[in-house]
């Protein structure tokens, strides 16, 4: 499973984020608030190389080299940003913060494909269920898919082993592990 799935965003869908956040300072916050959590599971899945899937802004791996005398190493990817738009490698850790209810309905099983793909041991993802604060530049909600856990599990656990589900005001996260890789 290491090939590069299919697409993870269309190109006007590339260029309504990118204004998005180009156009809001404080857009994709939901990371700094995250962050104490990521640095527990690094503590407790002693990584030490993390792929912040869905990168937004960068500030996951800002808020880490605040939090921790000795972070792990981030590797940003977000498709609407050209500097980190590569396909990555798999990684140990990945995370996937405010990102999957923000997908095209239509690529969401691409881009659950290329988690899995780049999942090498363990996934940290959150799911907001409810609408977002933000509309689109084109005037949808930015959440795309607004869908409870009933909904999401299905298609996670398709692609991934659950190792802890906890709600979160307005949502959940998901700590996976990639199938077939059960942690010792």
């Amino acid at each position: 499973m290491d090939a590069v799935t299919g697409p993870v965003i269309t190109e006007e869908y590339r260029k309504l984020q990118q204004k998005l956040h180009e156009d809001n300072p404080d857009y994709g916050m939901a990371s700094v608030a995250m962050a104490p959590l990521v640095v527990e599971m690094i503590g407790r899945l002693d990584a030490t190389h993390l792929l912040d899937y869905g990168a937004g802004k960068g500030r996951l791996g800002q808020e880490l080299l605040k939090l921790m005398k000795t972070p792990p190493i981030v590797t940003p990817y977000e498709p609407s940003r050209p500097e980190w738009a590569t396909p990555p490698a798999p990684h140990d850790f990945v995370t996937c913060i405010d990102v999957l209810e923000h997908i095209e309905p239509e690529l969401l099983d691409n881009v659950l494909d290329d988690l899995a793909r780049v999942t090498r041991r363990f996934g940290l993802f959150t799911v907001h269920t409810g609408q977002a604060r933000r509309v689109l530049p084109d005037g949808r909600n930015a959440h795309l898919i607004q869908e409870g856990p009933a909904w999401w599990l299905p298609r996670l656990l398709a692609r991934f082993e659950l190792i802890q589900f906890t709600r979160i005001p307005q949502g959940f996260w998901v700590l996976v592990e990639r199938q077939g890789e059960q942690a010792s």
